[in-house]
């Protein structure tokens, strides 16, 4: 379990966290330099926040009310750093050896054991940089988990990757997650690896933690401008009301029905690309609009269609490429269905 309600602040800066995960991957999405790493170090005991409360397991690591602040290597957590942090004139047994409080004999046995649960045996004599970045990765994880940590914190863990072993060892990572009975705090700006990886999401914008939420939750209806972008939506405006279920897209110059009740703190709208369809002329009698294709983008299996509403802003309609021979023009009737609008603070 965690909890955590801080605040630290710089000159040019000021971090305000609040979120809570129970034996769940708790996943703090936001674009870099948004205080998402700063947040682990608050946790992990790097850095000390300015008043707060952080609780681990029912402990209580840091109070600034009550002047608690348990030391880094008293709180039993595993982080992995961006760049694993790996002792670079050791050897992978070594690296993790050096960890371990046992006696010699039990020590070895250990470290055996976890290096070929990692599939390490090969590489146990090498050091950090005569192995890649996989093996490196995976070298550095086995080292936090063999401490049994309370909880684990992973920052961008896949940022140090080549493409080509990300999808690998993002799956490696699953089967870690699966098996760690505790919570997990996932740092990324990827979308689509939180939503893989994650329970739980917590958005943070400039220092804040703007929207929280279980995982399918934050993605259907992200509540807030940063929570749509950081969400992959393509297509926002500027937005006012107009009654309970109508609002004006001032940058598309339309006026759009909404599915759900228009609060009166709307500032923008927001429909993700996939959610845009072409207007069938069975029962599309609200949201249909004549559009102009100024350039068509072929992706593997669908097609981005970059289009605009009476010369107005662009915004993006992804189609399958299998219903994209229907469009034989530069012109297309646009179907904006009510109950995908996003209504954003």
């Amino acid at each position: 379990m965690l909890y955590i309600d801080i605040e630290k602040s710089f000159p040019d800066f000021k971090l305000a966290a609040q979120f809570e995960g129970e034996n769940e991957v708790v996943a703090l999405l936001g674009a870099s330099g948004c205080g998402k790493s700063l947040t682990l170090k608050c946790i992990a005991g790097i850095e000390q926040p300015d008043r707060g409360r952080i609780v681990i397991n029912n402990e209580v690591v840091f109070d600034s009310e009550k002047r608690v602040n348990i030391p880094p290597q008293k709180r039993n957590v595993g982080y992995l750093f961006q760049n694993y942090a790996l002792f670079p004139t050791m050897t992978v047994w070594n690296n993790i050896a050096c960890v371990i409080k046992k006696p010699k004999n039990q020590r070895r046995e250990i470290v055996d054991e976890i290096l070929q649960k990692f599939q390490l045996e090969d590489v146990k004599n090498l050091r950090p940089r005569q192995i890649s970045g996989g093996q490196q990765q995976r070298a550095a994880l086995a080292r936090i988990l063999v401490l049994e940590p309370k909880i684990l914190l992973l920052d961008e863990p896949f940022s140090a990757l080549d493409t080509h072993l990300k999808w690998h060892m993002e799956q490696e990572i699953a089967s870690v997650l699966a098996e760690f009975h505790g919570t997990t705090v996932f740092v990324s700006h990827n979308r689509d690896e939180v939503y893989r990886l994650s329970n739980q999401i917590a958005i943070m914008s400039n220092g804040k933690i703007e929207s929280t939420g279980a995982k399918q939750a934050v993605f259907d209806s992200p509540k807030t401008l940063a929570a749509a972008l950081m969400t992959g939506c393509k297509n926002i405006s500027k937005a006012e009301k107009i009654d309970d279920f109508h609002v004006k897209a001032i940058d598309w110059g339309v006026a759009l029905k909404t599915g759900h009740r228009v609060p009166d703190n709307v500032k923008y709208v927001g429909v993700r690309a996939h959610h845009l369809k072409l207007a069938s002329g069975a029962g599309d009698d609200v949201n249909v609009f004549s559009c102009r294709i100024h350039k068509i983008i072929d992706e593997p299996f669908e097609r981005i269609f970059i289009v605009s509403f009476n010369g107005q802003n662009t915004l993006q309609l992804e189609l399958p490429k299998d219903i994209c021979g229907e469009i034989d023009s530069h012109e297309l009737a646009l179907f904006v269905p009510p109950d995908k609008i996003m209504c954003l603070e």
